[in-house]
């Protein structure tokens, strides 16, 4: 063989599908992709609703409740009213002149508070003292022209028709008395009428009168004044509260209450029913109720608000003086995870709430941990209703 010939390489072959490694297809199964995407939206459809659904719910409030208000019946609004007052005004007609008062001053029956100009009057109280002196000095002359007349008829020196002439003057001369005596009475009483005097012993509420404007009775025009003043019997003041004709049978007379003033929610007063007024009024189908005062003291003012509570029995000393506990109904109340819970409203946004809660107090629960006097909360809320839902009160 020649050194010179090629070898023959026609018979070498690279084999590409040795070379190259085999391909591996690997596919996800249906049972794995289709629950993870059910996942998805209904986690992402909870969140769209959570975040922009509203929901109307019915809403209560956190409250301060006193524990004699566990056995109260009934509650009513009302207001204070004094049983005694009185619109002081003047008899006569004239200028103020004098007003010795203002609000709030104390009065004692027949004290002057105020004085009207009284120069006429002081005028004609002279006169008819005058009057009275002029009658008496006619009854001297007219008394002895009697008696002489009845010594000499007795002589004869004197005519029977003299002699009743002079009986007829001296007659008319004790008359003429007596009507001058009269008309200083007369004139006295218009003198007093000038000065106007307290009805009773009480507190001046208003003054609707000031000095130099003219007085009269009944407020003749409209440039003068009825009454001056107003006062009222601070010991007469009970409250006047309205029980609807439903309600009126779970009240009776001699009825124990307590009574709380809007202005001074933290104090209570005892009270009882002193009168059901025998008659109901037609448009607002309610009956007035009188409550009057056990125990009150100088903050208690007319025509303040006030609450009343009709109790099944009489409170004792110590439940009056307890101090108020924060309550909520009951059934704002649900249990999460043996948690008791609350939906607090702020801002439009329930927040779910964990709270320690005390004694039952009827429908109440008392609070001791986790809500606020004044919170607004979700009263019923559903079983699947969570914090963060956004709301709307009905």
């Amino acid at each position: 063989m020649s050194t010179t010939e090629k070898p023959d390489l026609s018979s070498l072959r690279i084999s590409r599908e040795a070379a190259e490694p085999a391909r591996v297809t690997r596919r996800t199964p249906w049972s794995v992709i289709l629950p993870a995407a059910l996942l998805i939206i209904l986690t992402g459809g909870y969140l769209l609703l959570r975040s922009g659904t509203t929901v109307e719910v019915d809403t209560v409030a956190v409250a301060l409740t006193f524990p004699s208000q566990a056995n109260a019946v009934l509650t009513a609004n009302g207001y204070v009213v004094a049983q005694r007052k009185a619109a002081v005004a003047s008899k006569a007609t004239g200028r103020l002149v004098r007003l010795d008062v203002e609000e709030g001053d104390r009065v004692r029956r027949g004290q002057v508070i105020a004085q009207l100009e009284d120069g006429d009057m002081v005028a004609a109280l002279s006169k008819a003292k005058a009057d009275v002196a002029v009658a008496q000095a006619d009854s001297f002359d007219a008394y002895t022209t009697l008696a002489r007349q009845r010594t000499l008829i007795a002589s004869g020196l004197t005519s029977r028709a003299e002699f009743d002439a002079a009986a007829a003057r001296f007659e008319r001369v004790k008359a003429s008395i007596q009507s001058a005596r009269a008309a200083v009475d007369g004139a006295d009483v218009a003198l007093e009428n000038t000065r106007i005097r307290a009805p009773f012993d009480g507190t001046v509420l208003t003054k609707t009168a000031d000095v130099g404007e003219v007085v009269a009775p009944f407020a003749s025009s409209l440039s003068s004044r009825g009454a001056v003043v107003s006062i009222a019997d601070m010991g007469s003041l009970q409250v006047e509260a309205d029980v609807s004709e439903s309600n009126i049978t779970r009240v009776s007379v001699a009825q124990p209450c307590e009574i709380i003033l809007d202005a001074y929610p933290e104090k209570r007063y005892r009270g009882t029913v002193h009168k059901i007024v025998p008659t109901a009024d037609r448009a607002k189908a309610t009956v007035l109720t009188k409550v009057a005062f056990l125990e009150q003291d100088e903050r208690v003012l007319p025509e303040m608000s006030a609450k009343v509570s009709f109790l099944s029995s009489e409170i004792s000393a110590s439940a009056a003086a307890a101090p108020p506990k924060t309550t909520v109904p009951a059934s704002a109340l649900v249990d999460r995870n043996g948690h008791t819970v609350a939906f607090v409203i702020r801002e439009g946004v329930a927040t779910e709430t964990e709270v320690r809660t005390g004694e039952r107090m009827g429908n109440l629960m008392e609070i001791k941990e986790g809500l606020s006097a004044g919170d607004i909360l979700v009263n019923h809320p559903a079983a699947g209703f969570g914090g963060g839902t956004k709301v709307k009160t009905r």
